[in-house]
């Protein structure tokens, strides 16, 4: 979509998905990809070094600053030009509620982007305005409902989860529950996580039955992992997500201009 030009008046990212969408705004095509891949050997990027020497597997430094200001630059005089609404979700571990943080300005914002993708138990909690934020999955992992709530008519959900996918209840519990013993509203969250997530999908397919909503995600389940090392995995999966992308772009334009 990049090529095409096609933008959207608001976008909603959630987690991973919130970085992505940064390099979407900026029109950085293969921008996402790149920065998934290119440092996989670099143990300040995602290792247990990284997580034992700053407590988070995913090194903050070097995906928030060090990439988008050295390795990878961004372009944020593009970004600066889109003239829509985008918002990190995330989780308020305080409240147990999701909160969509409008980014206005990355250099200034960044940290939204950065405890949306912020996974329970392998990252450190992230303050913003004295407030303890997560991963925005955890209370919001698609939020459908908050842009129809906003006054979108019509939406375009991008999953990374094949037809038929149906969340399970967490193995982690105990875990949870003892590293978030100052925050129980992580722990009921994610308790019932799964049946807030697959009541979601519910609504999803009601509303793509009804021809609110655009749907894309694979067809069948992918064998990437959740943080997943192997790059030709990943770069298989980017491919696979790329055609999907292709077939389904007149489809997409229709649904738009009806």
């Amino acid at each position: 979509m990049y090529q095409t030009g096609l933008e959207f008046s608001s976008c909603y990212g959630v987690s991973a998905g919130a970085c992505s969408l940064c390099s979407f705004l900026s029109k950085q095509r293969g921008r996402a990809y790149h920065t998934t891949v290119d440092y996989l050997e670099d143990k300040n990027y995602c290792s247990l070094y990284s997580f034992l020497k700053t407590g988070d597997l995913f090194g903050a430094d070097m995906c928030y600053r060090q990439i988008p200001e050295t390795l990878n630059p961004y372009d944020y005089e593009t970004f600066d030009q889109y003239q829509g609404k985008f918002y990190s979700v995330v989780t308020n571990i305080e409240t147990g509620c999701p909160e969509y943080i409008h980014i206005g300005d990355m250099h200034a914002d960044i940290e939204a982007i950065r405890a949306s993708a912020s996974l329970p138990l392998v990252s450190r909690n992230v303050k913003i305005k004295d407030r303890l934020y997560l991963d925005g999955g955890i209370s919001d992992a698609i939020p459908l409902r908050k842009s129809m709530e906003d006054g979108n008519r019509k939406n375009v959900v991008i999953m990374t989860k094949e037809v038929g996918y149906r969340r399970q209840p967490s193995g982690a519990m105990s875990l949870i529950k003892m590293r978030y013993r100052k925050y129980p509203k992580v722990y009921e969250l994610m308790k019932n996580r799964h049946n807030v997530y697959n009541d979601t999908l519910d609504f999803l397919a009601e509303q793509v039955e009804k021809g609110t909503v655009f749907l894309i995600q694979p067809k069948v389940k992918s064998d990437v992992g959740r943080i997943e090392k192997n790059r030709d995995k990943l770069k298989a999966l980017y491919e696979e997500g790329y055609r999907d992308g292709q077939d389904c772009y007149d489809d997409l334009l229709a649904f738009l201009k009806k």
